[in-house]
């Protein structure tokens, strides 16, 4: 009994100190004026070119150097992630949460759902 109740005392430790990712509808975020934080677009640069998030920094999560490059913002800074519909910024939540990161949203729905909503985005 006792070790059973040790292992579920650290289970939920783990949970505490892991699980960083929050999910949130990219159709709710309102931050993009707010300071402290940092929105990263996921995408290819060819889909980012294509349109972005105002004050969105491109770090494609298929390029052989995201983990070095995603590396350089502050582990302590709130990180928004979004991409296409959602997926990579799923799996790339997931790696800054292995990374050590504190605060990550990853925006679900991604570019195709802020788009739809009709909210603004810059095209370059």
């Amino acid at each position: 009994m006792k070790k059973e109740f040790l292992f579920f005392l650290l289970m939920i430790l783990v949970q505490v100190t892991y699980g960083q990712v929050k999910n949130k509808s990219i159709i709710e975020f309102k931050e993009v004026a707010s300071e402290g934080f940092v929105l990263i677009d996921v995408r290819t640069p060819e889909e980012y070119a294509q349109g972005f998030i105002d004050g969105a920094i491109n770090m494609d999560m298929k390029n052989e150097n995201f983990v070095s490059n995603i590396q350089q913002i502050d582990k302590n800074k709130k990180v928004y992630l979004y991409c296409k519909a959602g997926g990579r910024s799923a799996k790339a939540s997931k790696v800054l949460d292995s990374l050590g990161y504190k605060n990550i949203i990853n925006l679900e729905g991604g570019f195709d759902a802020w788009k739809e909503a009709g909210n603004v985005f810059v095209v370059q």
